[in-house]
């Protein structure tokens, strides 16, 4: 049986402006909005999305799972991440890795990692 990773879920206590940071951060824009739960993507088909879904509390420790960004220029990419509302996040890296942390407004982690062409870069 095939199977196709469809889409990631994050929690989020204020989804609309979680869904638009996101939006920012990678071109995508939101496909569907409710109130129980916001999907973005770049296109309707394209797989996989990002969905939104309300919790009342907010994050309070490392995140177990989250997203790699590779751009073309890792540096410009981090300030313009930055610029958008992210802040950088210490989750134990250290000071020689060739990549950044970040956090998104509501604290979850991600990475910025250098210019990749494949998942063996």
């Amino acid at each position: 049986m095939a199977v196709s990773f469809y889409q990631l879920t994050v929690d989020a206590h204020d989804l609309p402006a979680l869904a638009r940071f996101w939006c920012r951060v990678l071109d995508w824009r939101v496909l569907f909005e409710d109130e129980n739960e916001i999907v973005i993507g770049s296109d309707a088909h394209a797989l996989p999305g990002i969905c939104f879904v309300p919790v009342g509390e907010r994050k309070t420790a490392k995140n177990r799972l989250h997203i790699d960004l590779t751009p073309d220029d890792q540096a410009a990419e981090v300030e313009r991440i930055l610029a958008l509302g992210a802040r950088r996040a210490d989750v134990g890296q250290g000071e020689d890795v060739t990549w950044t942390v970040l956090a998104d407004p509501e604290g979850n982690e991600f990475c910025v990692l250098r210019p990749k062409k494949s998942l063996l870069d």
